[in-house]
This record gives C-alpha cells, sequence and structure tokens, in this order.
C-alpha cells in the first residue's frame, strides 16, 4: 500500500467518523467492549458468521460513506489469498484485512508493531482507531476495517475511485477485477451468505461421471485432463454450481463453445463443450446455483461450430486463484458431494 493526501473537506468527514464512532463506543457490543473479543460469535449471540460480518460492514459503511458491499468484497477477496495457515490462525475474527506492518504503522515508522494513532498518523501509517480504546490495532476487526474505509474514502466515493484506490493498493489489475466482481455480486443479492453450492446436472436426467483428473488427451498435442466429463444425452440442462459472475464466453477449440464463471472464494468454473447457451446470459452477469447457463453438446476440437467428434458430454473443470497464480484442481470431490446434496434435496 502507498502513502496518500488527504484533502481538508476530507479530513473533516473523517473526524466526523471518529467523533461518531468514539460516541458509539459506549453501545454494548459496539465499542471498546467489542475490541475485548473483536470478532468472536460471543459478542453477538444467535447471530451466524455471515450476519455479523454484514452488520460489521454496513455499520462501518454508514459511518464512512462507502458501500458496505466493496468492504466485503475486499474482506472476503483477503480471505480468498490468505494461506491456509493463516487462515486458522485468524478464523475467530471477523474481517480478514491483513495490513503489513510498515503500511499500518508508517514506512518510516522504528516500530512496524506501532499501535499508537498519534505516532502512527506521525509517519504516515494508516492504523485507525475505531474503538477509542487508545490502539489503532490491526487485528481488531473495527480498526482493521474503519482503516480500509479511510483509505478507500481518500480516492474518493465513485466505483471508478474505489478502482484506482485498489489498483494503488495491490498493483495488480487481476485483484481490482475479483474484488469489482465480488462487489457486484453482494450488491445484486443484498447479504453476503452467498456460499451454496448445486450438481452441475439436474440430478434427476441420465448421466454418469468417474474420476478422469490426469488422462491423457491427444487432440492438439499430449496434455492431461484437468477436469471431470459427466456423460449426458443432447440437450441436457448445464448449471451454474455457483453465485457467481460470467467472466467468459464463446468458442474454444479445444472446450468449443465454453463459459466460464467466477465464484467467491476465487475459484474459476469451466464449462466446456456446451450444445449452446442460455440466450440471455452474458459476460458481466450474474448466475446463482442452479440456473441453466447451456446445455450438453460435443463440440469442439476444431474451427468454430464443429461438432460430434466425441460422445456428447459436460467437462467440468474448477481452477483456484491465489492472487498471483491460477491453478486446476480436481473437482470430482466436489461433484460427488454437490450430486449427494440435490439428491437429499429431491
Amino acid at each position: 500500500m502507498r502513502s496518500f493526501v488527504i484533502s481538508g473537506g476530507k479530513i473533516i468527514r473523517i473526524l466526523i467518523c471518529v467523533m461518531v464512532l468514539t460516541s458509539l463506543s459506549t453501545v454494548p457490543g459496539f465499542g471498546a467492549a467489542a475490541a475485548k473479543a473483536p470478532g468472536t460469535p460471543a459478542t453477538s449471540a444467535g447471530k451466524s458468521i455471515h450476519e455479523l460480518r454484514q452488520t460489521l460492514y454496513q455499520e462501518t459503511g454508514m459511518l464512512t460513506q462507502i458501500p458496505w458491499y466493496w468492504l466485503a468484497a475486499i474482506d472476503q477477496y483477503e480471505r480468498t489469498i490468505t494461506p491456509r495457515k493463516k487462515m486458522e490462525s485468524t478464523k475467530k475474527r471477523l474481517v480478514d484485512l491483513n495490513f503489513k506492518g510498515a503500511v499500518w504503522a508508517g514506512p518510516l515508522n522504528p516500530n512496524p508493531e506501532d499501535t499508537v494513532p498519534a505516532t502512527i498518523g506521525l509517519f504516515g501509517g494508516l492504523g485507525k482507531d475505531a474503538t477509542a480504546d487508545g490502539a489503532a490495532d490491526p487485528s481488531n476487526d473495527r480498526d482493521a476495517l474503519f482503516t480500509l474505509a479511510t483509505y478507500l474514502s481518500s480516492f474518493g466515493y465513485e466505483d471508478e475511485d474505489f478502482r484506482i484506490a485498489l489498483w494503488r493498493y495491490y498493483q495488480n489489475d487481476s485483484s481490482v477485477t475479483r474484488i469489482r466482481q465480488f462487489a457486484k455480486i453482494y450488491k445484486t443479492y443484498g447479504r453476503v451468505d452467498l456460499l451454496a453450492s448445486a450438481f452441475p446436472l439436474p440430478v434427476k436426467s441420465v448421466y454418469t461421471f468417474r474420476d478422469t483428473w490426469g488422462d491423457r488427451r491427444g487432440w492438439g498435442g499430449l496434455r492431461t485432463h484437468e477436469g471431470t466429463d459427466l456423460f449426458a444425452s443432447y440437450g441436457v440442462p448445464v448449471r451454474s454450481v455457483c453465485y457467481g459472475v460470467v467472466e467468459t464466453k464463446g468458442w474454444n477449440p479445444y472446450g468449443g463453445w465454453r463459459i466460464g464463471i467466477r465464484d467467491l472464494n476465487n475459484r474459476y468454473h469451466y464449462y466446456a463443450h456446451l450444445q449452446g447457451y442460455e440466450k440471455k446470459i452474458e459476460v458481466g452477469d450474474i448466475v446463482e446455483p442452479g440456473q441453466t447457463i447451456g446445455w450438453v453438446g460435443s463440440s469442439g476440437y476444431g474451427p468454430p461450430g464443429t461438432q460430434g467428434r466425441f460422445a456428447p458430454h459436460l467437462h467440468y473443470g474448477i481452477y483456484r486463484d491465489t492472487g498471483t497464480t491460477e491453478w486446476a484442481f480436481n473437482p470430482y470431490p466436489l461433484l460427488r458431494q454437490w450430486e449427494r446434496a440435490d439428491r437429499l434435496k429431491k
């Protein structure tokens, strides 16, 4: 993250927000009392983790004028690129915003672990005290989220301003794209509990599949199979397995008519060899679990329009984005899990 300059008007707005936060510090479950155990479910008994997170996003958004779904999107993106060991150590927190010491405390601060607001400000750090407990603590959910919102507001309040702020933070076009996609999904549905899944074919249809991960493929050069083939008749509906954004659509010499969807876990779902698409589906559209996106076919292995070079089936692949690289993993276990869940629903 880089340093930034705040205009006088923005400073006033931020000071007002801090004053409001300070006044709220006496409210049970919000201020210093909440800071003692930030993000733990005990602060709001009976609420799910998703409800607690959304409440925190909305409270911070109300105070800073930053739409809650942008805060939710950045937090979720950080969660998807956090190593598993780090996730285990922070699983009791509501947010997963990981500010590096120099960014939080200031690039020239001799104490990178500094939590004193006065010295953090002196050295140009971003850390803010949102709970009026005298410490700007990056491990405190409210401090971290308020600091993020303050950073975003320093660039402005339009979507393009947020895009610029995110690029300055991550220095990575892919990160900006992912966060904008996540924000669009959260804005569309108005909630953060959007991790439900569905099997890619109707379980009442006739189909068969086995674990084909790593099998050899010869067309176009020797390569391994990065996915699972689900064999079914022409025209069987192909469904989205997740809430997500349509990222790609069109012809691929290997996959034929294919479509790609990005979900909120930063996974790319790849559907290939389609007979055709649901006519209203376009790149940038939001889809949800069970929604028809196309139909089983046998397209591919040639120029646009090539059909029938193999039995009709759906090739389903899944790729994980780590923030720097994207890699495929075997979808077979997930497919079996989703199939069982859909059968139980029936």
